[in-house]
Formats: structure tokens, C-alpha cells, sequence
């Protein structure tokens, strides 16, 4: 990427990348004490580039907290190198928490996957303690990502994607509803009596770019015009 990007020969960064954004964001907010629920945390692919060291740095969380607990509907969970307490669950179940037991919630690219968001919302303020934050990072609604996997059929997006990222993980692939993707969205089902909103949209690096040069320097000219931008980043306060 260096000829495209020539900064990332400076400490192997680009300036638009979305996952160091993220979870710096997070990072911020994190203290010793916490207890932190990565949800849909996978089997930490994140971990497994064996090149962007930073970024793995910043995504993992324990050690850094006092208890990181990771849930997910896949048992690829079970494997992720970073978490002091794993669960398997059903697609829209409760979730295996006390009330008021969290005090900071994870989810990146989990929102596109959530099929029942005024359960999710629920769920979350029944988790969170007061004053608890939500921080999570998934593809907008009507960003040209959001709209062209929302086009198009589920085999079809798996068949795609391994085109244009050929080193795309067919485990890594779940299936998308697009139903929590918005700012209307969010601000639905996360409401202003219990919640303090504070999301923004961002444009990270084109994730879909066929491996090409070409159009990773043709989608990222149209990224820093488009409206609306390609990433939501949802941060939300559970009010006091």
C-alpha cells in the first residue's frame, strides 16, 4: 500500500484507518476497574494479521480492564486468544449477564447483524450499569457498501466478496438486515430519555477494492465527497 498511501511507511499507519480510529475511541474510555463486553467478538481475526501491530494493540482490551467477556452466535468465540470469559449464544436470546453488570459494551461490524434492535436495545440497558457506554462501529445504512450488500443475495455477497478480497475467510461472513444502520435507526431504538447520543459518521479506508490501485485511488477520491459517510460510529451513554 506504501504507493498508495506512502504514510504507512511511517510506522505501518494510514491516515484513514478505521479500525485504529475505533478502538481508540474505546481505548479512551477504558479504565482498570471495568468490566467489558465485547459482543460479537469472533475468534479475533483482528489478532491474526501478523502486520498491522498497532491496530491489534489498541483491539485488545484485556489486561487492560479488569474482566473482558466475549459473546457471540458463533463457537468461533471459543478460540479468541484475548477474552477471560466466553459464551455461545442463540441469534436474539438474552443475553448470560447480571443486571447492571457491564461498564463498557464492544461491537464492532456487529450491528449490520442484528435482526431484532429494540431487543438488543433492551438487553443492553439491562447490562450496562448507569452512566455505562455502548461503542460500536458498522457500515451505514446508505453508504455504497450498505446499499450494494443490501442488493444483493446472501450466497451471492459470500461469492463477491471472496472476488473482490481474495483473502476473505468464509467464517468470517454472517448474514446481513441492515435494520440498525442509520442515525434515525439509532436514535429509535436507543432513546434520548434513557440514552445520551453521541454518534458520527467517519470515512475509513475502501475495504472493497479488488486488490486494485486504481480503484482504491478512485473510491477513496469519491469517499472524501460522499455523503453520507461509509462508517457509523455509534456512542451512546446510558443517562444516570
Amino acid at each position: 500500500m506504501g504507493d498508495v498511501r506512502p504514510e504507512v511507511l511511517a510506522g505501518g499507519i494510514i491516515r484513514d484507518d478505521g479500525e485504529i480510529e475505533f478502538f481508540l475511541r474505546v481505548n479512551a474510555l477504558l479504565r482498570s476497574d471495568m468490566t467489558v463486553l465485547d459482543l460479537g467478538a469472533g475468534r479475533g481475526a483482528v489478532f491474526m494479521s501478523g502486520k498491522w501491530e498497532l491496530r491489534e494493540r489498541l483491539a485488545k482490551l484485556q489486561g487492560k480492564v479488569q474482566r473482558v467477556i466475549g459473546i457471540d452466535v458463533d463457537d468461533g468465540v471459543l478460540d479468541h486468544p484475548y477474552l477471560d470469559e466466553k459464551h455461545v449464544v442463540q441469534v436474539d436470546a438474552p443475553l448470560p449477564l447480571a443486571d447492571q453488570s457491564v461498564d463498557l459494551i464492544v461491537a464492532h461490524w456487529v450491528f449490520e447483524h442484528v435482526q431484532n434492535p429494540a431487543h438488543l436495545a433492551s438487553e443492553f440497558f439491562r447490562v450496562l450499569k448507569p452512566g455505562g457506554w455502548i461503542c460500536a462501529r458498522t457500515p451505514h445504512r446508505w453508504s455504497y457498501v450498505g446499499i450494494a450488500t443490501c442488493l444483493l443475495p446472501e450466497g451471492l455477497q459470500r461469492a463477491v466478496l471472496k472476488w473482490i478480497k481474495p483473502q476473505f475467510e468464509a467464517q468470517d461472513k454472517f448474514p446481513t438486515v441492515y435494520r440498525l444502520n442509520s442515525f434515525s435507526a439509532v436514535r429509535r431504538y436507543f432513546s434520548q430519555s434513557k440514552w445520551l447520543n453521541c454518534s458520527y459518521g467517519v470515512n475509513s479506508a475502501p475495504r472493497y477494492h479488488f486488490e486494485s490501485r486504481s480503484i482504491f485511488r478512485l473510491l477513496s477520491a469519491y469517499q472524501s465527497v460522499a455523503w453520507p459517510k461509509t462508517d457509523l460510529i455509534v456512542l451512546i451513554q446510558k443517562r444516570l
